[in-house]
């Protein structure tokens, strides 16, 4: 996870992959299969470790709550000196070259995955009458998982924790007030 993490989808090379798993290119193949199926086992990974917080996320009560766990969540992941700077979806992409139409493939995917998630908790906020009849799911779940994705090539060009905070609050500052909400409610 950490070598593609670092160097990106197409700059991690199968001798980068066997050295930092100390086994041979054959154990890899019969491990992973190749190096688009083990980096989508690294994806699946991330998701469920370092990057947790944004699945927990749709977990909070309201809407603001789970736009806030994952911008910050994410300042302080990307900002963690446990882990490589920038995010491993973000990096995979924008390190290491063009990638292989099965890669690009598999990010639009998991990115459309992520956005439908967002837009579907966002829809029910706005149900529930947590967001102000005017606010756009869609357009609120692109723009949390857009502000995620500056923050890690930020994070990836040396930001400091602080400093992903601070885009972090400017987000929030962003975000449909709950004054809106109560007052269309009672409209």
């Amino acid at each position: 996870m950490r070598v593609f993490w670092r160097k990106g989808y197409q700059g991690t090379s199968l001798s980068d992959l066997t050295g930092a798993m100390g086994i041979n290119r054959p154990s890899l193949y019969a491990a992973f299969g190749n190096k688009e199926e083990l980096f989508r086992k690294v994806l699946d990974r991330y998701g469920r470790g370092p990057a947790s917080h944004i699945s927990d996320a749709l977990q909070a009560p309201t809407a603001k709550e789970v736009a806030a766990t994952i911008l910050y969540g994410t300042a302080d992941l990307l900002s963690d000196p446990d882990h490589p700077p920038g995010c491993l979806s973000v990096n995979a992409i924008v390190v290491g070259g063009k990638q292989t139409d099965a890669v690009c493939q598999e990010m639009a995917a998991r990115r459309c995955r992520a956005v439908d998630a967002l837009k579907n908790r966002f829809a029910r906020a706005k149900k529930e009458g947590d967001l102000p009849s005017t606010a756009d799911p869609a357009s609120l779940a692109l723009f949390v998982l857009t502000i995620t994705q500056g923050m890690s090539v930020y994070a990836a060009s040396g930001a400091n924790r602080s400093a992903l905070r601070q885009v972090a609050d400017l987000a929030m500052q962003a975000w449909p007030s709950q004054k809106h909400a109560l007052t269309d409610r009672l409209n």
